[in-house]
């Protein structure tokens, strides 16, 4: 029996509200992250994430009641990132009813917290995202991944929304995060991501094919194909929409049935 691949439509939140417009018929208010989600529950989503880009550090309160009320009112396992920084965090954003809990920029400041949090919490809880940019000038040490044009490139880790590269090679941190405990790599591409133009599929294959734990893939959707594509190409185990779902060119279940129909195995 293959492993089924998951579909999870990602919302952005600012202080408790859902920031990227949405287009569905019927919501009495589209800013409700937990409406929305209730809405990708009722479509056959397997997971949703909620991605808190609050700028204020010292606001976790509005994060934290919002997961409350999710967890109370869906029944599909919730995983939320955005601003989490120390194993308390994470205690706390658990204790409020995710069930997965995704860092990024904390994890490559301090790699160890992926150990701690891993430790005390269950790999299966633990999300890294990795966001990357492809970096043209290749050097010794790095990790060549050839791009559909035949050019090669080494694909560089990038913090603070993409703005500030680590000169880490992304292959070799993802193989990183999943030694020190991180039970899933939520992949962005800042080369695909807001283009619609499709996954980025050289480096989700490369990462997929370079760890033994689920990769998400993120960032480019803009068909029914690219979904297709990510699996397939990109070899990844799940993927990740966000625009695509909110302003409703398709729902969950229309990509889950266009997978099914090309022998992708999916839960419908």
């Amino acid at each position: 029996m293959a492993l089924t691949r998951r579909i999870i439509p990602c919302l952005d939140i600012k202080d408790g509200r859902v920031v990227k417009g949405t287009h569905f018929e019927g919501l009495r208010d589209a800013g409700d992250p937990v409406e929305l989600a209730a809405r990708y529950n009722e479509q056959g989503a397997d997971e949703v994430v909620f991605l808190d880009i609050t700028a204020s550090k010292e606001n976790r309160g509005t994060i934290l009641s919002v997961i409350g009320r999710a967890a109370d009112q869906l029944f599909l396992p919730l995983t939320v990132g955005g601003g989490i920084r120390s194993v308390d965090d994470i205690q706390q954003t658990l204790r409020a009813g995710a069930d997965k809990v995704s860092i990024n920029t904390s994890a490559v400041t301090d790699p160890s917290l992926i150990d701690r949090a891993a430790a005390r919490f269950g790999t299966q809880c633990i999300v890294v995202a990795i966001d990357v940019r492809a970096n043209p000038v290749m050097q010794e040490g790095k990790t060549p991944v050839v791009l559909p044009d035949g050019r090669e490139v080494w694909y560089e880790v990038v913090t603070m929304g993409g703005s500030h590269p680590t000169g880490i090679d992304a292959v070799r941190w993802a193989q990183e995060v999943e030694a020190r405990g991180a039970g899933e790599i939520l992949l962005t591409s800042m080369e695909t991501d807001g283009t619609k133009e499709g996954f980025d599929i050289p480096i989700t294959r490369a990462i997929s094919e370079g760890v033994g734990i689920p990769v998400i893939a993120s960032g480019g959707v803009g068909t029914l194909e690219h979904f297709y594509d990510g699996f397939v190409l990109g070899k990844a185990d799940a993927c990740l929409a966000a625009s695509v779902f909110h302003y409703g060119e398709f729902t969950v279940r229309q990509v889950k049935e266009y997978l099914a129909a090309r022998d992708i195995p999916v839960r419908l």
